[in-house]
């Protein structure tokens, strides 16, 4: 028996919101605060790589269709693409502040996989309209790691990169399988 999508939504959630505050904190304290205790480094390109990770077997086990499937399989692709980059950034395999944009790579991949995946209009239920708002955020904030490569010591391209995550959070929190939005459930999205 397969839980309900809203669980591991809010499961996933959970994740991010960690992933989000983890990033705040370092955008609050700087860098070099942050790094004087090296394994704190690790940690969000760690919970990013675990999310990734994770998402597998929602994208085997939890989806009703090819599109949902792929979707979630390339989210998780991405997420452990940018996991392991920054991991292999922060352990000096790698060393051009370039390959930060894979991060930016994988926020408009899933971005773009959520406004894709999602049939229906905006106002079709609140998960549509939850996917809608999700994905276009995503793909607007993939302007963060541009800009943080482009001007690292701007501490609000971080604040806004962590922000992200932590709205992200918020919205899969506020995720049902069916309910209305703006109280307006459309005919076609069964009963609440």
């Amino acid at each position: 028996m397969a839980p309900r999508a809203e669980l591991v939504h809010w499961a996933f959630a959970a994740g991010f919101l960690l992933l989000g505050l983890v990033l705040l904190a370092e955008a609050i304290v700087g860098t070099q605060v942050f790094a004087m205790r090296r394994w704190r480094l690790y940690l969000w390109p760690s919970l990013a790589f675990a999310i990734g990770v994770l998402l597998w077997p929602v994208a085997v086990f939890f989806t009703n269709s090819t599109l949902h499937m792929l979707a979630h399989a390339s989210w998780a692709e991405v997420a452990m693409l940018a996991g392991a980059v920054q991991l292999a950034l922060v352990r000096g395999k790698l060393t051009s502040p370039w390959w930060t944009l894979s991060v930016s790579a994988a926020l408009l991949v899933s971005g773009a996989a959520f406004l894709i995946h999602e049939q229906n209009p905006w106002l079709f239920s609140r998960a549509a309209f939850l996917h809608h708002a999700i994905g276009w955020t995503l793909v607007v904030a993939a302007v963060f790691p541009l800009l943080q490569t482009l001007q690292p010591r701007r501490a609000i391209w971080s604040a806004g990169f962590a922000m992200t995550f932590v709205v992200l959070a918020v919205m899969l929190f506020c995720d049902r399988d069916v309910a209305p939005i703006f109280g307006h459930l459309s005919r076609y999205a069964g009963g609440q």
